[in-house]
């Protein structure tokens, strides 16, 4: 459960039932302006994943056997919960930059760009969190560099367990550096955002059974990533850092679940290449 009360949630912190973490992730990657990009693929605090395992293969992500943001141990059956945030960096070239913290789940890795066949994804891993795949949503990571400009779609399963749902079809944009997300570009036409837009009705993901290019064929390789989006902050300069109270400027907590794996994705204004972002979290659980 969570805070019957704003008394509840203050006693939970006088209580100790809170936890305090920092993390610090500095891109080697040249990233474009307007694309969004995965910070789990860079150097620093958590240490990076690569997307690493059996091509086409469902691969969960978790706390526990694979890093990410430290979030405090599990609370079952208490609920815990998202309580502040901070991100800071001294390099202004990115800026400003819209930032989102997110619950990875699993991935499907090394999407072949090469062919325009069907390719299926074997889901013998179910999602990890989040069963019924309900505010679950889809991006696509490149793992290695592409032209740009091809369309894809994917086939999924939405969260009412419906199966052949087909998304919209998405350009890939020309922008080549691994961690990108390929479907985002604020220069090119179709390329929708750091999420897959599902097909209308459906506000969930619970599997994605296959993907298959639609318009041209090029050399890169990308993964489709299971995520949950659990909060937003935008760092706006290198003056002072951005501080996000989620009760005091949402009116509300995001729930953190047991064991997931946290991390970022960002949509620099320039170039993301030695840039050091710092920041914190303070997750609190009820009694």
């Amino acid at each position: 459960m969570g805070f019957a009360n704003v008394g509840a949630l203050v006693d939970a912190h006088l209580d100790g039932r809170s936890w305090y973490a920092t993390w610090r992730k500095s891109p080697s990657q040249i990233s474009s302006a307007g694309v969004w990009f995965d910070l789990s693929m860079s150097p620093g605090n958590p240490v990076p994943q690569y997307y690493a395992a059996s091509p086409l293969v469902a691969k969960a992500l978790a706390y526990s056997t694979d890093g990410g943001i430290w979030h405090g141990a599990n609370v079952a059956p208490s609920t815990k919960h998202l309580s502040r945030m901070t991100a800071f960096t001294v390099t202004a070239t990115a800026l400003p930059m819209p930032m989102m913290l997110l619950d990875y789940l699993l991935f499907y890795p090394f999407i072949d760009e090469g062919s325009t066949d069907p390719q299926p994804l074997d889901n013998t891993t179910p999602i990890p969190r989040y069963p019924t795949g309900a505010g679950v949503q889809m991006m696509a990571v490149s793992v290695a560099g592409r032209t740009g400009g091809q369309t894809f779609r994917v086939e999924y399963t939405n969260s009412e367990g419906v199966t052949g749902r087909l998304s919209q079809v998405v350009k890939q944009t020309t922008a080549a550096a691994n961690g990108n997300l390929v479907t985002t570009d604020r220069a090119v036409v179709n390329c929708h955002g750091p999420f897959i837009p599902l097909q209308a009705g459906d506000t969930g993901v619970r599997s994605i059974d296959s993907v298959q290019m639609i318009s041209g064929v090029d050399v890169g390789l990308f993964s489709l990533v299971l995520v949950k989006p659990l909060a937003q902050l935008q760092i706006r300069g290198i003056d002072a850092p951005v501080e996000a109270d989620y009760f005091t400027h949402f009116g509300q907590l995001p729930v953190i679940v047991d064991d997931a794996y946290l991390n970022l994705i960002c949509c620099p204004q320039g170039t993301l290449a030695a840039s050091a972002i710092h920041g914190d979290i303070t997750t609190v659980w009820s009694i």
